[in-house]
């Protein structure tokens, strides 16, 4: 054998070894979820998103890593999802407010003030829009693992306020994401203050804002009732969330474990809807033995909130939610209303 061929031997085996080696390490290398959130540490989100994790990480096998971040630790909703779109995080559990960042029609679950009337209404045209909806997250990218709400959005402030015009002379806390609705608001004679959640403490102390939309199981949470001790009980707008898994993060998994993902994470969405909903007046009930003032708007009040819904109802049309899914919202309302005889 000449020499030149047993050279080129050694660099064929060589090259084979080291094929090898990639290919078994590249095997052996352990799928992880890192799924970040703002829901408070051991709250009943978390709870549910690491006994999610548990049966996912039993049936990937291996050295299958779960980990959960809690409280905004990983930022706020719009980062969440630009760190999932740079591979820092594989998974986020978010409110609308984050998932619009990805696929702005689900928007019309959440941002459309006084619309609902019941759970029952929500539960209704989120699944009438789900299929239509997931088809186009995962052309984006990402997979609906489950659907959840964390309740409704109540008014927290600093001094009491029952009519819209009440709240003229307040600061609001408003998503530094939405800078739509930040339009809107200033053009009806609002003051909104762009903000990060972890940032409404500290500016409801310092005055900086003086009222928070917040959901009450949120507002006992965070302890923002301390601060702003008058609630205005409308239920404003459901916060419809769900978590979601980059589709390179799914596609890494075995099939397996994308089953019990599914499966647990179809679970875990009827857990916290059903828990977030029996919160919202557990939640009011507990601040109200602390101080919580809770204001309810008279009839007369009330027409007026409605009136300024419909005020803003053209507004949002086409900017905060797209033209095409705000009305299919309305058509699938008006058919359940029909159905019910309402």
């Amino acid at each position: 054998m000449t020499q030149h061929r047993l050279h080129r031997r050694h660099a064929a085996a060589l090259l084979l070894a080291l094929m090898s080696t990639v290919g078994s390490a590249w095997a052996q290398a352990p799928v992880q979820l890192r799924i970040g959130s703002l829901v408070p540490k051991n709250s009943l989100y978390h709870q549910q998103l690491m006994e999610l994790g548990e049966g996912w990480r039993a049936a990937q096998g291996g050295n299958a890593r779960f980990v959960a971040f809690t409280d905004g630790s990983q930022g706020g909703e719009a980062e969440l999802a630009r760190r999932m779109r740079i591979g820092q995080l594989q998974g986020a559990l978010m409110s609308v407010v984050g998932l619009r960042e990805i696929e702005p029609t689900v928007a019309a679950l959440q941002n459309l003030p006084l619309l609902f009337r019941s759970w029952e209404e929500v539960d209704h045209v989120r699944e009438k829009m789900r299929p239509a909806m997931e088809k186009r997250f995962l052309d984006r990218g990402f997979v609906v693992v489950a659907w959840g709400d964390a309740g409704w959005v109540r008014f927290f402030s600093k001094e009491p306020a029952l009519r819209p015009d009440d709240f003229k002379r307040m600061k609001f806390f408003a998503w530094g994401s939405e800078p739509e609705q930040q339009a809107i608001m200033k053009s009806l004679g609002y003051t909104p203050v762009p903000l990060e959640t972890a940032d409404i403490l500290p500016a409801m102390q310092t005055g900086m804002i003086s009222v928070v939309p917040s959901t009450p199981y949120f507002a006992l949470a965070s302890q923002i009732y301390n601060t702003a001790g008058q609630m205005l009980d409308i239920n404003w707008a459901p916060i419809v969330g769900a978590l979601v898994v980059t589709k390179k993060a799914w596609d890494a998994m075995t099939p397996a474990a994308q089953q019990a993902l599914k499966s647990g994470g179809e679970k875990a969405g009827v857990v916290m809807r059903q828990q977030a909903r029996r919160e919202v007046d557990e939640a009011v009930e507990a601040m109200k033995k602390r101080g919580l003032k809770v204001n309810k708007p008279t009839p007369e009040q009330m027409r007026e909130w409605n009136e300024l819904a419909e005020r803003l109802y053209p507004r949002i049309r086409g900017s905060m939610v797209p033209a095409d899914t705000f009305d299919e919202v309305f058509m699938h309302l008006k058919a359940y209303r029909a159905s019910k005889g309402q």
